[in-house]
């Protein structure tokens, strides 16, 4: 019995035959100047069956590693050869991405204004057109962050607590850790959760710059998960990801004086309760202050900013068992990533200070 044919793809207004790409504008708002905003998304809809998932980047302006990342994907994906229908969306926020900035242009965060309305804020315009658009004709959502400016997130992916289906997803996906972390109020995976759509949220590398660790991870992760449900063909080309690390609970390490961090440790790191982190001294060299690790486990994120002020974040620890053991897995999988050739198109991305 042959199945059914399939059908072509409607999303604001358009209609994107089986097989094929197309990209769309949908209108979000109306700007000073009297012009429409726009949410640009590509819509690649398979020729055989599948189900709907979307990648999105950049929900935050600055957090620009999901662009580059879904810059890979579109030029690696193939409507002809896909099942199922992927929505891509390189700059959720393009007020942020256009100012360098976290926020929309109404000093709201994007990521704490869903499900939005059609008749609110900037911010809450542009989350109910995204939820209403993207969110809610999906199963699975990838959505790609980075840490804040001056700061790095060693590649991880975070998941709602409590979920087989997640815990399965995220370890297809191949990231070096996987964090079970609390919603949040008006994000946008409490919403999806409500709506019985299933989130991985990929943090990595910092704001405001590519590197190539984050976007192969990313990329690499994403075409897992797209194999692991049949969207496409096998691989013998990605690199073999290993099994995550998993953790259920992170703490901050803070600087306890003011003054000029110099850092033993950084994202990736295996570290046991009591090893020194980092020394913070005076603008001399003066008086210097051992900063130590509280727990056991791996360091997922590090200041990469030199000067603090007392209470500032530096390190950000994961707690898993065997540390070590974990800790030179993660270094075998970034020595591969980063020794593997890359291609041409990945030696284009710029960090921001090299683009002409």
């Amino acid at each position: 019995m042959h199945a059914p044919p399939v059908q072509p793809f409607s999303i604001a207004g358009h209609s994107i035959a089986p097989g094929t790409a197309q990209d769309v504008s949908i209108p979000v708002s109306t700007m000073a100047t009297g012009y429409n905003s726009h949410l640009a998304v590509r819509i690649l809809h398979g020729a055989k069956p599948g189900p709907t998932i979307f990648v999105s980047g950049a929900i935050h302006g600055d957090e620009i590693i999901g662009t580059a990342i879904i810059q890979r994907l579109a030029h690696e994906l193939d409507p002809v050869h896909l099942g199922g229908t992927i929505i891509l969306i390189p700059v959720s926020n393009i007020f942020g991405f256009i100012s360098h900035s976290r926020y929309l242009p109404d000093r709201r965060d994007l990521n704490r204004s869903f499900p939005g309305n059609a008749n609110g804020s900037l911010a809450g315009q542009l989350a109910n057109v995204f939820f209403s658009e993207v969110v809610s004709r999906a199963s699975l959502g990838i959505d790609i962050h980075s840490a804040a400016v001056h700061r790095y997130n060693l590649p991880q992916i975070r998941i709602a607590a409590g979920s087989k289906r997640l815990v399965e997803l995220a370890t297809a996906f191949g990231a070096p850790v996987i964090i079970e972390s609390p919603l949040r109020d008006g994000s946008m995976r409490a919403l999806a959760k409500e709506q019985g759509v299933e989130m991985l949220l990929l943090e990595a590398g910092e704001a405001l710059r590519f590197d190539d660790l984050s976007i192969e991870t990313g990329t690499s992760g994403v075409l897992r998960v797209l194999m692991h449900l049949g969207m496409v063909d096998p691989s013998d080309d990605l690199l073999e990801a290993g099994a995550p690390a998993r953790s259920n609970k992170t703490q901050w390490v803070r600087s306890t004086r003011g003054g000029v961090v110099h850092f033993a440790k950084s994202s990736g790191d295996a570290v046991r309760e009591g090893d020194l982190l980092a020394t913070v001294t005076g603008l001399f060299g003066e008086e210097p202050e051992g900063i130590f690790a509280p727990v056991d486990g791996i360091v997922i994120g590090h200041a990469t900013l030199p000067v603090v002020h007392q209470g500032d974040a530096l390190f950000h620890i994961a707690k898993v068992t065997n540390p070590e053991r974990v800790g030179a897995r993660i270094e075998t999988y970034t020595d591969a990533v980063l020794s593997s050739d890359q291609d041409e198109f990945a030696e284009a991305l710029l960090d921001e200070d090299e683009v002409l």
